[in-house]
């Protein structure tokens, strides 16, 4: 799910960059920004993070003694996504198993679909091994499935989220 967050932080602007014209300090504020906001990725409240899509405020910069670096405090508005149990997504299979599939959704790209929860699908070994249904539905490296989530947990150390999905529900499938 897409959700939409206000947030505040500290951006840090190195002496260096500082420079009379205020246009210059304000592209330098979101430059560095940005930067810190693709390298945060995600956290466990909010999900991964997506886009900035406004700059709220630039508080009064504060000089910090020993640096002569200059700290904002700046409020900014961002899309972030994160995913649900109950969510119903849709992935792409990258990896097959023979107890399950793993699939990419957007950011996510450890969704795992056990075997257990594919009702109907069998496994067929082979040189690209697939899961196939009693209806002749295929399920393949590079299929797009439909799946509900039934768990959602985040990794802190890798900042990423992993998800536990089924088929079971109406709609649920191979698309």
């Amino acid at each position: 799910m897409f959700l939409k967050a206000q947030l505040q932080w500290n951006v840090i602007i190195p002496a260096e960059n500082l420079d009379a014209k205020g246009l210059a300090l304000q592209k330098a504020i979101i430059v560095r920004l940005l930067d810190e906001f693709s390298a945060k990725k995600a956290t466990s409240t909010l999900g991964y993070f997506l886009a900035v899509t406004t700059l709220d405020k630039v508080g009064e910069g504060k000089v910090r003694q020993h640096s002569g670096d200059v700290l904002f405090p700046v409020t900014f508005s961002c899309i972030t996504y994160k995913a649900f149990a109950g969510e119903v997504l849709e992935g792409e299979v990258h990896k097959i198993l023979k107890h399950g599939v793993f699939l990419r959704c957007g950011p996510v790209e450890h969704i795992y679909l056990s075997h257990l929860k594919m009702q109907g699908y069998s496994f067929v070994p082979g040189e690209n091994p697939i899961f196939m249904s009693e209806k002749s539905a295929k399920i393949e490296k590079g299929v797009k499935l439909r799946v509900m989530v039934i768990g959602v947990r985040y990794m802190e150390a890798e900042r990423e989220f992993q998800a536990v999905a089924n088929l079971d529900g109406d709609y649920l499938g191979p698309i």
